[in-house]
């Protein structure tokens, strides 16, 4: 549990107190500078209108200018002013780092107490020798440092995804909540890299910092791995509003929950399905909230086929 005071308030927000090296503090401020840089090689993309590229984009810089209801020097100081805020509640909410050797000796301990569980499996079938024990303290590092944590990221995201399934379902059910929060991120009829992280700050904090924390803090991520994840969601984030339907786009291929997916849920004919982000789809699937009508736009059409 964390003991915030005002001098832990106060140091933490004394640049010459917060060492920006550690996990702990990379965890605050590298999923920043991972939506920036991803935000920007898709703006620079977009004004470049390189034949190519264009080939895969979903709606035209026309369309684009004609229906959005925001301008892009507002989106950008709403996603800044966003960001700080989360720096600074960042700043204080984290600890200092454990101390090295503390942290090693109960990672030696948890590793020895692991490889003794495998020995004894292994043994049921093998007999007990010196490979045996070295079989089983690799197993044990392999399972420990590899295994486990892609077993808290896979998780971390389903419980990411019911968090914001829910809350964004909220926000268009609630006629207050759609008017005076959510409505604000659907100014973007044509949604680009930048507008991923628009929001109301209320809707920012509800739906994208607290629904990361809660992933992060139920599966007792390390702050490393909680900063990858942070990173990853916010880059999975931008790509589903990047206004490219890029086949090779891993993030793309691999999710069903994807710019196609969700440019839909941001046309009129699509803005009460398609509440899942930013991962799956299978809330939608679920509680029958998936779009399955006919698609008004031949550009987006033709990325479903």
């Amino acid at each position: 549990m964390v003991n915030i005071t005002i001098d832990h308030i106060i140091n933490s927000l004394d640049p010459t107190k917060v060492d920006p090296w550690t996990d702990e503090a990379k965890s605050v401020w590298v999923p920043i500078i991972a939506y920036w840089i991803y935000s920007i090689s898709f703006h620079f993309m977009m004004k470049a209108e390189i034949p190519f590229f264009e080939k895969y984009r979903i709606h035209t810089s026309e369309d684009m200018a004609k229906r959005n209801r925001v301008t892009f020097p507002r989106v950008l100081a709403m996603v800044a002013s966003q960001q700080v805020i989360q720096c600074i509640l960042g700043l204080i909410v984290i600890t200092p780092p454990d101390d090295p050797a503390a942290v090693l000796r109960k990672q030696d301990a948890l590793l020895t107490h692991l490889a003794g569980h495998i020995h004894t499996i292994l043994t049921l079938g093998l007999p007990a020798t010196k490979n045996t024990a070295t079989l089983a303290a690799s197993m044990a590092f392999g399972l420990y440092n590899y295994v486990w944590p892609c077993v808290q990221f896979f998780v971390a995201m389903v419980i990411m995804d019911a968090h914001q399934y829910f809350l964004h379902r909220l926000f268009h059910i609630n006629k207050f909540l759609y008017k005076h929060i959510h409505s604000h991120h659907h100014r973007l009829y044509v949604p680009y890299s930048f507008g991923a992280l628009y929001n109301h700050p209320v809707e920012g904090f509800l739906l994208d910092t607290l629904g990361a924390t809660i992933a992060f803090e139920l599966t007792g991520m390390s702050p490393k791995l909680g900063m990858l994840f942070f990173s990853f969601s916010n880059m999975k984030t931008v790509d589903d509003h990047c206004g490219y339907s890029f086949p090779w786009d891993p993030l793309q291929y691999f999710f069903g929950n994807n710019v196609v997916y969700h440019d839909i849920h941001h046309q009129p004919y699509g803005i009460k399905k398609n509440f899942s982000q930013p991962y799956f789809t299978f809330w939608d699937w679920l509680l029958d909230t998936q779009y399955t009508g006919p698609v008004k736009s031949s550009k987006i059409a033709s990325k479903q086929q």
